[in-house]
């Protein structure tokens, strides 16, 4: 009999993260949390409430506010936070980062607090650019001789681009052949090159060749209307971080010396005050004049009770600002000292923050959610799993925690191949419980021999 293997691409295979099967909230059209869907189980209230926060951020009536959650480790708070950002989309910008962050010896705190906060306000800009556009019908380079006799170099570019009236043969300049190369275009592309810039940019595969059998995902787009030289609306999405970024590079000259300075200069550097009082002028003037459009992102700060009073401070002004991002804070604390202060306080946040805040909990999840998340992350991971020891594996997690339990798969599924099996047995869970210990057991291990260790 003829053997017959299906051929799987590497191309664009990602790997398997901790929150990979989070694919957005899981709610119902009505807002109400669904009991199994789009990779999250449980946690009803908390989903629920998150969803009318990402209604608000839709309809832009939130900027400048905060949302914190807080609730015990392992109850789904940076799950939620990642649905929300599913469920934003990929234009609106979202950018996590951890509290410890803030503590960098190369910049000030606040100023890693401010470059992360403008890298979650988004900027879109539309202009009308004069371009040729149309599918790529022929592509061909004209080469000659290098100067240094080493060799041939690219002279010009000949392409022929062809829309729905027409076509036309154009010969480009030897630099547009980079723009081309880095955008992968070959024959049979959409793209459009701005006349001004000679920018390329890749719209996508002609629809002509949607029938073709490909192994890549395509984006197929209609053949382009009209002539192929046009005036056309061009939206760019930006943040405001780049654009201080772009702002601050060096303009120094291209000699050896000035390029060896540049060099030289610290990676992470402070850009000033004016300089972003004068993007912000000119984003404002932008927006009077309807060019661009503000789209305020998010911002998650993960394990926020490691920030001190000093950026806790920075966060209260920062988020009265006419451009700022909608913040998400996560934490897992209770009553604690807020760093820097020996004030105790809920969450270990300041009171003046606390009460900017719209607070959504978390609670552990029961037995019964455990068993359903155990069993998506093993369909995430490819990993065969037999009912016996997804009961097992699934009361491991409530007895110690959530995040040890889906640690074990791994191993388990690694110990069931060695011994010649495609599925996890309940020997297999029990003898990587035997090998592994969770934070409970180690710590009841050193009660116990407390006298064998350094304290």
């Amino acid at each position: 009999m003829m053997k017959i293997e299906e051929v799987k691409s590497t191309t664009k295979t990602q790997r398997i993260a901790h929150h990979s099967h989070i694919k957005g909230l899981g709610l119902a059209e009505d807002g109400t949390a669904l009991e199994n869907s789009s990779g999250m189980v449980g946690q009803q209230i908390a989903r629920e409430a998150a969803g009318i926060f990402v209604d608000l951020v839709k309809s832009k009536k939130l900027a400048g506010r905060a949302l914190l959650m807080a609730g015990p480790p392992g109850t789904g708070k940076t799950a939620i936070a990642l649905a929300v950002a599913q469920e934003l989309g990929s234009k609106v910008p979202f950018y996590p980062m951890v509290g410890s962050e803030v503590y960098s010896a190369e910049v000030k705190k606040t100023e890693i607090l401010m470059e992360n906060f403008r890298r979650a306000i988004g900027l879109r800009i539309k202009e009308t650019k004069e371009v040729w556009e149309g599918e790529v019908t022929d592509l061909k380079t004209e080469e000659k001789d290098d100067q240094t006799g080493y060799g041939k170099v690219v002279s010009a570019v000949v392409i022929t681009l062809k829309t729905s009236k027409g076509s036309k043969t154009l010969k480009l300049d030897p630099s547009i052949h980079e723009n081309l190369t880095r955008e992968k275009v070959t024959i049979g592309d959409v793209i459009y090159i701005e006349a001004n810039s000679g920018n390329v940019k890749r719209v996508g595969r002609c629809d002509i060749y949607n029938s073709e059998y490909d192994l890549e995902a395509e984006e197929y787009v209609p053949l382009p209307k009209g002539d192929v030289h046009k005036k056309k609306e061009i939206v760019q999405d930006v943040t405001l971080h780049d654009l201080d970024v772009a702002n601050a590079k060096p303009q120094g000259g291209h000699d050896f010396v000035s390029l060896m300075n540049q060099l030289n200069k610290k990676k992470k550097t402070d850009i000033t005050d004016k300089l972003r009082g004068e993007i912000n002028k000119v984003v404002s003037k932008y927006i009077d004049q309807g060019v661009a459009e503000l789209v305020p992102g998010v911002l998650f700060i993960d394990e926020c009770h490691m920030l001190d009073i000093e950026a806790f401070t920075f966060l209260n002004r920062a988020l009265e600002s006419t451009l700022a991002p909608i913040v998400i804070l996560a934490t897992n604390r209770g009553q604690s000292q807020i760093r820097g202060t020996d004030i105790v306080s809920p969450h270990g946040l300041p009171v003046d923050l606390l009460d900017r805040l719209l607070i959504i909990r978390t609670t552990p999840y029961n037995l019964e959610d455990i068993i359903k998340i155990l069993a998506i992350r093993a369909q995430t991971e490819g990993i065969k799993i037999s009912e016996e020891a997804l009961q097992d594996l699934s009361q491991i997690g409530n007895e110690a925690s959530l995040r040890f339990a889906i640690l074990l798969l791994t191993p388990a599924n690694i110990l069931a191949q060695t011994s010649g099996r495609e599925e996890i047995g309940r020997q297999d869970i029990q003898e990587v419980h035997e090998l592994f210990l969770h934070a409970k057991q180690s710590s009841k291990v050193l009660e116990q021999q407390a006298d064998k260790y350094i304290s």
